[in-house]
């Protein structure tokens, strides 16, 4: 293939620069990569051999702007994977993981650029820089050593052959449980099998049937689909056989997730070790907000305990509604969201049928949109002049004091060819530093889509979206000069709180009385039924507690561990629920094997605290606008717009939150939203 029949090779005639989405194909990868690798090695090297002393433009800044071609396709490559993906896509992913790993691996540990960097390093407080320079200086130098840029010999080596091993683990983790999602299939076909399934989940299971070319209704394992499903079905033989599925994904035979979880563990570990830390949660905590593990443990005893006493006082309302309902009260796990739903209608009169008319999808993307504009001045005009990756996929332009300054896709609904789950990427981030780039940032959900008709949202998509819209803002509202301290290039225990904060806007009095309308009349949500949603806020909060905290402090004791090579995943897991008092009818929200947060990728790898971490700032955060006695309040807007959306990771993140909220944050807030302490 030569360079001019390749599109990712090419520039791209699109509108702002998109990729030509119908011209690239599965087989112009590894090529591209081949070439782009080669491209990005050979700037580092003119940098590191340039003759002129180092100094923080010709060494922190160039090396900041180098590779701009090979991220823009690496970057297409995992938005792809993640949301399109195919067979043939799916075969270059696992032949490029190593390879990808191996090129960061020879930048991250460039002798002769790190010896440049090195030197610059040690004279910065002679440097006269600013704020955000000396930033990038600080992030780029702790990459390059955690990054293995000061090991030498054997060590240099096998560190390499680490990161291109784990890669290609990672990747082979992530397929597998992706294969098992896409294969199973409860396909309904009588009235009795359909049974207690309102018109909205029976309207979403027929179009995930006709998407799959299978007569009758199909239940598969998005959770849009499933957890409804475990919800409303009367039928608890089927409740089981979704829930055992549910849960036993990466436990097929033949493609098990066992194997691989165990070899990364074992490498995580030798790689920690090498980088002199006695294990990884030390290695991966040491660049986070948080520190230390021994922080989030402070952390998680203030909820572990409440959590587990406020589940065990929820169970005993479930107990008793089964028996009201003539159920086996020996309350089982297939039978909590089903008897949850029950006792929720019972004690709060709500239920999702009555809740879902008001929240069509459509209704919220524009009130997030609204939101995005009252607070930070955004607009967003769509366009259906481009072609994308897939037709469900919406695009926007996004302006902001009437010039357009970011792009943002919407894909919202589930499909086989899609991971699970929802999540915020970019296609380009926003930087600076050499030519100006407006940022293009996509949200992906995985909404049951609507057989005709509007999709309804039930209040936890409403918020699910909310949540993805608020990472999408942090990437779109990015107002930095460097790529590496770009939109959502911050800690892990930090990236969480634009998108948390944004939830709250979702209950605001004056977002719903605007975009809460019955999809059928226009009729504004009722306030007595807002208010039944907001007193029901706390409910159920001891099972979800439990699942959370059960998974971070099981991924803690995992990342712990000093004999990793010998951990068997299924067993630890069960050996820590019994240890930990797993109440076994709640269990967790990811089983081990199946848990991508941590063996998809590194990014939340000893470190699913950081949903509660963040949950703390963000609590903290929204009190200030209780406070102010405005939700939209200016002042506050244009502070969060300055030091949280914006700053990306420009400033240094407990003085930014400071900055913005005046005070040290605490956990009280935070419990008393999840009903653990007295409001």
């Amino acid at each position: 293939m030569t360079t001019h029949s390749n599109p990712l090779l090419e520039s791209w005639a699109t509108p702002h620069q998109l990729p030509p989405f119908d011209l690239i194909r599965a087989e112009h990868f590894a090529p591209a990569f081949e070439t782009l690798f080669a491209e990005h090695l050979a700037e580092i090297d003119a940098i590191a051999a340039n003759p002129a002393a180092p100094d923080f433009a010709n060494t922190a800044a160039a090396f900041d702007a180098a590779g701009a071609r090979l991220t823009r396709v690496q970057l297409l490559f995992e938005n792809l994977t993640l949301s399109e993906s195919t067979a043939e896509l799916q075969a270059v992913e696992l032949a490029m993981a190593p390879k990808l790993a191996a090129h960061t691996s020879r930048v991250g540990m460039h002798e002769g650029f790190f010896a440049r960097l090195d030197a610059l390093y040690q004279q910065r407080q002679q440097l006269e820089l600013a704020e955000e320079e000396r930033r990038l200086l600080d992030r780029l130098h702790t990459d390059f050593i955690r990054t293995g840029a000061k090991l030498e010999g054997a060590d240099r080596t096998r560190f390499a052959e680490i990161a291109s091993r784990i890669a290609e683990l990672s990747a082979r983790f992530s397929q597998n449980v992706l294969a098992d999602e896409a294969e199973f299939r409860l396909t309904l076909t009588s009235e009795a099998e359909l049974a207690g399934l309102p018109p909205f989940l029976r309207d979403a299971a027929q179009s995930a049937a006709r998407e799959r070319g299978v007569d009758g209704y199909v239940i598969t394992l998005s959770r849009s689909l499933v957890v409804p499903f475990l919800s409303y079905s009367t039928r608890r033989d089927l409740r089981e056989t979704a829930w055992k599925a549910w849960v036993s994904r990466g436990e097929t035979p033949g493609r098990e997730t066992g194997p691989q979880a165990q070899e990364i563990l074992a490498l995580r570990y030798e790689k920690a070790m090498l980088l002199g830390y006695k294990n990884f949660a030390d290695f991966a905590l040491a660049d986070r907000m948080a520190g230390t593990p021994q922080a989030v443990y402070d952390l998680l005893q203030q909820v572990w305990e409440p959590a587990k006493r406020r589940c065990e006082a929820e169970k005993a309302d479930l107990v008793a509604i089964a028996r009201k309902l003539g159920e086996p009260d020996a309350v089982q796990a297939w039978d909590w969201f089903y008897l949850s739903e029950k006792v929720r209608a019972d004690k709060y009169d709500l239920d999702d049928a009555e809740i879902k008319p008001y929240f069509s999808l459509d209704a919220m993307l524009g009130a997030a949109f609204d939101c995005a504009g009252q607070l930070f001045g955004l607009s967003f005009a769509e366009r259906h002049d481009v072609p994308l990756y897939h037709p469900d996929v919406r695009l926007f332009e996004v302006s902001r004091n009437g010039e357009v300054m970011g792009l943002f896709l919407s894909d919202n609904y589930a499909r086989a060819s899609k991971r699970g789950g929802a999540w915020m990427h970019i296609y380009r981030g926003q930087s600076r530093n050499g030519a100006v780039k407006l940022p293009v940032v996509v949200n992906n959900n995985n909404f049951a889509k609507a057989s005709s008709g509007p999709t309804l949202l039930g209040f936890d998509d409403v918020r699910t979206l909310f949540h993805e819209f608020g990472h999408g803002l942090h990437g779109l509202l990015s107002n930095v000069t460097y790529n590496r301290l770009a939109g959502t290039n911050v800690p892990q225990d930090y990236v969480e709180l634009p998108s948390q904060l944004l939830e709250n806007w979702a209950l605001v009095p004056e977002v719903l009385e605007k975009h809460a309308r019955h999809v059928q009349t226009g009729e504004v949500i009722p306030a007595e039924l807002v208010k039944r949603i907001r007193a029901a806020a706390t409910f159920n909060q001891g099972f979800e507690t439990v699942r959370y905290t059960a998974c971070t402090l099981i991924d803690l004791a995992l990342h712990q561990e000093t004999d990793p090579a010998g951990v068997d995943i299924a067993t630890f897991e069960a050996t820590e629920r019994a240890r930990l008092g797993v109440p076994p009818e709640a269990g967790m929200n990811h089983r081990l094997a199946h848990f991508r947060h941590l063996f998809s990728d590194e990014w939340y790898a000893a470190g699913y605290y950081v949903y509660m971490w963040a949950e703390v700032l963000e609590a903290e955060a929204f009190e200030a606008f209780e406070e102010a006695g405005n939700p939209f309040d200016p002042a506050l807007s244009d502070k969060l717009y300055r030091y949280i959306y914006s700053a990306g990771n420009s400033r240094e993140q407990k003085l930014a939150f400071r900055t913005f909220r005046g005070k040290e944050p605490v956990a009280a807030p935070m419990l008393r939203k999840r009903g653990l302490i007295e409001a």
